[in-house]
């Protein structure tokens, strides 16, 4: 039995030692698999590190490495797949990759520069292949280009891309158009939603005028860059007048070679007493870059006089004194002023005699009335003198009735005829004034409707007169006679318009665009204000009720709206900048289940556009006591809105209305005994 046993346990013991053998061997097996995968995983990840991969999350399984993850694109998927097959065997990766979808490709921005010279046009640029309705294309806009400048091809470097342009693209390219065709020096950059203009105008005049159309002009939804700039003029002679009297300190003329020079000429004027803000020319032709200096001093010594005027021509200084200024006073200030100018400068001084009472001095005068009478009277020195004025006034003032009743005195001083051919020559410039010439004075006196004026006649006299010459120009300037001031804004054309439409309606036969005979009249008011309006961008627009299908509803809303349009062309209105838009029913203003509100809704409305907003008027909002309608206008808003409504002959109507915009001033509402002018 124990010899058995003893065989038993010696078989069991060799089983347990063998299983103990087998479990070891896997132990350390599968120990070794985990460093192995351990390392692998880490040499993996520190190469795409190192190559700034981070999208990439990778797992071991044995041998295998399970890469997932979604990759920017497809070459970089490859980049990385190829990154890891370099440190182990291509078989044991396991690619889980993912690459993001392609997103669609960005339609291109369009745009198109057109430069303008007197050589030709350039056009260069992006655009749309496929044109939008009522867009330029490229042809059409070649074909522009070549009208400006007759006879030379445009050089046409536009290129096309198939893709739909943005909402905005033909208004723009539209509006560089008329920019390029208003400048005959430009450059215009035009984009979907910024229009940039850099041109160059003949004087500052010409710029501000240029700068109120395109602005004026400026579709909706499209910035406009401005960049006008104006040539300083050639000052001929160089000229500069400062006055002290008992009207106060003052400039006749101003004129100034920089900035700098400017604004310490101004300074020098407020401290001597001359109030608001001058007007000082920038220009060219200074005799010397020390003009400011010279001219610093000649104020200060004006003001110190207390009573007298300094003129600059050139480099010929003349100081004359008031006659109530002492002889102590005027040696004093007469020599520090001498010394004190620099040397380009040569200085005349002269203190004016008081007049004596008992005989008066040899004298010529004109006047300029305001019917255009131009009457010559006083002393010339011969027959061919008399002559030579009459012959030179009629030249001057051309169209004007000249009227000579002059005497000849062979005693004359010496230049009388220069005397009195300058100051003719300067009274032509006022819209109506007097001439008095004597042998120590040329006096111009006179209104003009121009801020140049006075500084002319400033240049005329100082120049043609001569050194030490005195002169004096009481030249007044009244906005009323400026042709450009006087202009009325077009917020301002937008209150006429409005309180014309909103006494009288403008109608229609029944259920057409027919305009009715009996709304001519008002037709020929709106007529009368608009052609006396500066250029503006006016939205003539139609509305009619609800009643009937929407189609036609808007159909004839639009024809009845370019019904009014080429009623006003047919005026002589310049309708430039004015569209035609039928809006149908869409827009209502009251009630359309009532006979009022549909009468109400069937209107023309003239809307104003590009003006910046300051505040929207309700429809129901009654004037204040006293008010007058075109007062409207002072609350003018981005889009001026002028309502009249439409009612056309017979029954119901369909009739149109221009869409107020976001903010529109609606007319005023109309007396209660007032009826609108009705169809026969």
């Amino acid at each position: 039995m124990l010899p058995l046993i003893r065989k038993l346990s010696s078989t069991t013991l060799a089983l347990l030692a063998f299983l103990l053998a087998a479990v070891l061997m896997m132990s350390v097996a599968w120990g070794t698999a985990l460093v192995i995968e351990s390392r692998t995983q880490r040499a993996v990840e520190a190469r795409l590190a190192e190559q700034r991969i981070d999208w990439i999350t990778v797992r071991t399984d044995g041998l295998q490495v399970h890469l997932t993850g979604t990759a920017p694109n497809e070459a970089a998927r490859f980049r990385a797949v190829n990154l890891v097959g370099a440190l182990i065997d291509s078989s044991r990766i396991r690619d889980g990759l993912d690459v993001t979808p392609a997103s669609a490709i960005k339609a291109p921005d369009f745009s198109v520069q057109m430069l303008r010279t007197e050589d030709g046009v350039q056009l260069i640029g992006l655009m749309p292949l496929n044109t939008p309705e009522g867009a330029l294309s490229e042809t059409e806009l070649a074909e522009a280009a070549a009208a400006l400048v007759p006879g030379v091809e445009p050089k046409n470097i536009l290129e096309s891309a198939d893709y739909p342009p943005p909402e905005t693209w033909g208004a723009a390219l539209d509006f560089g158009l008329k920019a390029l065709q208003r400048l005959p020096r430009s450059k215009v950059s035009v984009g979907a939603e910024q229009v940039d203009v850099t041109a160059i105008a003949d004087s500052a005049a010409q710029k501000a005028q240029f700068e109120r159309e395109l602005k004026s002009w400026t579709p909706e939804g499209v910035r406009l860059v401005l960049d006008i700039s104006a040539p300083r003029p050639v000052i001929t002679p160089f000229t500069l007048r400062f006055v002290v009297d008992a009207d106060g300190a003052r400039f006749d003329s101003c004129s100034a070679d920089t900035e700098r020079a400017q604004r310490q000429i101004l300074a020098a004027a407020a401290t001597a007493g001359v109030t608001g803000r001058p007007s000082c020319t920038i220009g060219l032709g200074t005799p010397t870059p020390r003009w400011a200096e010279a001219v610093v001093r000649a104020i200060g010594a004006v003001a110190e006089l207390g009573s007298g005027s300094v003129t600059f021509s050139d480099g010929d200084v003349t100081l004359l004194a008031g006659s109530e200024v002492s002889q102590t006073a005027f040696d004093k200030v007469v020599g520090e002023l001498e010394t004190g100018l620099p040397d380009a400068f040569s200085l005349t001084s002269t203190l004016e005699k008081k007049e004596s009472t008992t005989q008066g001095p040899a004298e010529f005068t004109a006047v300029l009335s305001d019917s255009g009478r131009v009457t010559l009277r006083g002393r010339l020195t011969d027959d061919m003198q008399r002559q030579a004025v009459d012959a030179f006034a009629r030249a001057a003032f051309e169209g004007a009735e000249v009227v000579t009743a002059t005497r000849v005195d062979e005693t004359l001083p010496d230049g009388w005829p220069i005397r009195v051919l300058a100051g003719l020559e300067a009274l032509s410039l006022v819209e109506n004034g007097s001439l008095l010439v004597r042998a120590d004075l040329v006096e111009v006196t006179g209104v003009t409707g121009s801020t140049e004026t006075r500084g002319r006649i400033t240049q005329i006299l100082s120049g043609k007169l001569g050194q030490g010459q005195t002169f004096r120009v009481n030249v007044r300037y009244d906005e009323a006679l400026d042709p450009i001031a006087s202009l009325p804004t077009p917020e301002e054309c937008a209150a006429d318009v409005n309180r014309v439409i909103a006494q009288t309606k403008i109608t229609f036969t029944p259920a057409s665009a027919e305009i009715a005979t009996s709304a001519r009249p008002v037709l020929d008011e709106l007529a009368g204000i608009l052609t006396a309006c500066p250029p503006m961008q006016l939205e003539i627009g139609g509305h009619t009720d609800s009643q009937g299908s929407s189609t036609g509803n808007e159909a004839l809303s639009q024809a009845r709206a370019e019904a009014v349009l080429l009623a006003l062309q047919g005026r002589r209105v310049d309708i430039t900048g004015m569209t035609a838009v039928g809006y149908g029913e869409s827009t209502p203003i009251a009630d359309n289940g009532t006979e009022e509100g549909r009468e109400a809704n069937r209107r023309i409305e003239f809307v104003l556009k590009g003006v910046p907003s300051v505040e929207t008027v309700p429809l129901d909002t009654p004037p204040p006591a006293g008010a007058r309608p075109e007062d409207a206008g002072d609350a003018a808003s981005a889009e001026v809105g002028a309502t009249a409504t439409v009612a056309p002959e017979g029954a119901e109507d369909t009739g149109p209305s221009v869409a107020p915009a976001e903010k529109t001033i609606r007319p005023l509402p109309r007396p209660a005994d007032l009826k609108a002018a009705e169809d026969p």
